[in-house]
């Protein structure tokens, strides 16, 4: 009777206190504290560290990619800890407890209960590392699903202008079917390994139980053994059961998690120096020394053996054929890639010994193709000096001629003026009213070194005229770069570079490189209303 009474009571304390306690522990870590905070730290660092990569990292790939990768890893990471936490707390005590009550009843019993735990982990070799590949195969086709969403609602104006509503449905299509494959591979495999763990469910309380009863009848064991085993069993194999299922989701969320980090934690491959340091008191002087730059390429492109100096406060027109190395100059000098070989200086100083953020602050840039937030007018406005006051956010919309048109903007949501959303990437404002808010973002910058990249090239002429005399006098006193396809635009800079090939092919005063006839001359030459002819320059 003593041999039983032992057991029982180890059996009734494990289901009546320890097991409610692990229970309680685990409900308070997913309640309180992991599952409250763990998933915004972890998105949180993720999203910054994806928001340090260069610029080709996010050109090679969808935003709506990276976004559905960056949230499946954080939630798979978030996931797999709190399984491992279930696993070490109350597994791994049912495990023991079950050994040491089985070992206190009779210890031949625990030989047969860890001869069945070493088929178990058998099981587990076997299966879980399928499901952990096949997960991260799940994983990348779901997140191409939303890639390809993305991408199609994005241009849902692209779409519609060459009517592809089908197309697009045709390629989400082909992506959901992908994905329905891999979810299948996967789900195949689930089947199987949960076959294998109901078999070894199954044959837990046969072996325990016939054990106790083979030892009972020869009289090497006592009732109580039985009862034990029965009891144990049963509660192992339960507990075994949701152990493998649970390790199951574990290996789903390493493969899911694996995909998402192969995608996310690439090493930055343009990073601030450690001695990097803040520019100080920038006059804008600006020198390209031998700068080669190819995109990696061996067919040409970019720039070859560049030379270019810009005095501070000098104005200079870039001008040349497509492909000729103006965008990369632009590139290379706010640095979102890095030189090839050669160097650029600002000030005389190596722009590689200055902090990315530091350089970038000394240059206010319009370009051509305008980006703005999903935010209020305010806020894409203030982008360009977040702390400036109500006055001069005025004063910069006033120069940048966009006053009028903001305030009679109103969102969806009844929000009006400067309080008005302006749309995923400025949707709800025309490519003119786009660049008005940009022009006065940049007003407010107020960096000693201005870029324009064809800046008035989506306004109507009156508007062109009166935003060209607010440019004029936003330039006064510092560097300008300034690409354009109309020439006009251009003529009065104090000189003008022709680019060709990566190389400067002329430079000068406009009437001076009329006189020279040579390339900019017969740019001048095709223009028709003051544009150039697409075959020869862009």
């Amino acid at each position: 009777m003593d041999g039983f009474v032992w057991p029982l009571l180890g059996i009734i304390a494990f289901i009546l206190v320890l097991r409610p306690l692990l229970i309680l522990f685990q409900a308070g870590l997913d309640s309180l504290s992991f599952g409250p905070g763990l998933s915004v730290l972890g998105l949180f660092r993720v999203h910054k560290y994806t928001l340090g990569q260069s610029l080709s990292f996010f050109e090679d790939d969808f935003a709506g990619r990276i976004n559905q990768k960056q949230m499946q890893t954080t939630a798979a990471l978030g996931e797999l800890l709190m399984e491992l936490l279930n696993a070490v707390s109350f597994a791994g005590a049912m495990v023991l407890g079950g050994a040491a009550v089985m070992a206190s009843s009779d210890w031949r019993l625990s030989v047969v209960m860890f001869g069945w735990l070493a088929l178990y982990v058998l099981a587990l070799r076997w299966g879980l590392p399928k499901i952990r590949a096949l997960g991260k195969e799940r994983a990348e086709a779901r997140s191409a699903i939303s890639g390809n969403f993305v991408d199609s609602i994005a241009n849902i104006a692209t779409v519609k202008l060459f009517a592809h509503t089908d197309r697009e449905t045709g390629e989400a299509h082909k992506t959901l079917m992908r994905f329905r494959e891999a979810a299948l591979k996967f789900g195949r495999q689930v089947f199987k390994f949960r076959i294998v763990i109901a078999l070894l469910a199954g044959l837990l309380p046969v072996a325990l139980v016939g054990s106790s009863v083979a030892l009972w009848l020869s009289g090497d064991a006592q009732t109580g053994a039985i009862v034990t085993a029965g009891i144990l069993a049963s509660r192992l194999g339960a507990m075994t059961g949701w152990f493998s299922f649970m390790l199951m989701g574990l290996y789903a969320d390493i493969g899911t998690a694996e995909d998402g980090i192969a995608t996310l934690a690439k090493p930055y491959t343009l990073i601030d120096n450690p001695d990097a340091r803040e520019p100080v008191k920038t006059s804008g002087d600006i020198r390209f020394d031998k700068v080669n730059f190819s995109y990696g390429r061996e067919d040409g492109g970019g720039l070859s053996e560049f030379d270019l100096h810009i005095k501070a406060g000098e104005k200079v027109g870039l001008i040349g054929h497509s492909g000729a190395g103006k965008s990369t100059v632009v590139s290379l000098l706010l640095r979102m890639r890095e030189v090839e070989n050669g160097s650029i200086s600002l000030d005389g100083q190596d722009i590689r010994a200055l902090t990315q953020d530091g350089l970038r602050q000394q240059i206010g840039m319009v370009t051509q193709d305008t980006q703005m937030f999903n935010r209020s007018a305010r806020e894409n406005i203030l982008y360009g000096r977040p702390n400036a006051s109500e006055a001069e956010l005025m004063a910069a919309c006033e120069q940048a001629q966009a006053t009028e048109f903001i305030a009679d903007l109103e969102d969806n949501k009844g929000r009006k003026g400067f309080d008005a959303r302006l749309g995923e990437r400025g949707v709800k404002l025309s490519g003119g009213q786009r660049q008005r808010v940009a022009i006065a973002r940049v007003i407010l910058k107020n960096a000693p070194i201005l870029v324009l990249d064809e800046a008035t090239s989506a306004l109507d002429s009156e508007v062109e005229a009166a935003i060209q005399e607010t440019l004029s006098s936003l330039m006064e006193s510092k560097t300008v770069i300034a690409i354009a396809h109309r020439l006009s635009t251009i003529a009065s800079m104090d000189r003008i570079v022709v680019l060709e090939a990566g190389r400067v092919a002329e430079q000068g005063t406009h009437s001076e490189l009329l006189a020279h006839k040579g390339l900019y001359a017969s740019f001048w030459a095709r223009q028709s209303g003051g544009f150039i002819g697409t075959d020869e320059c862009v």
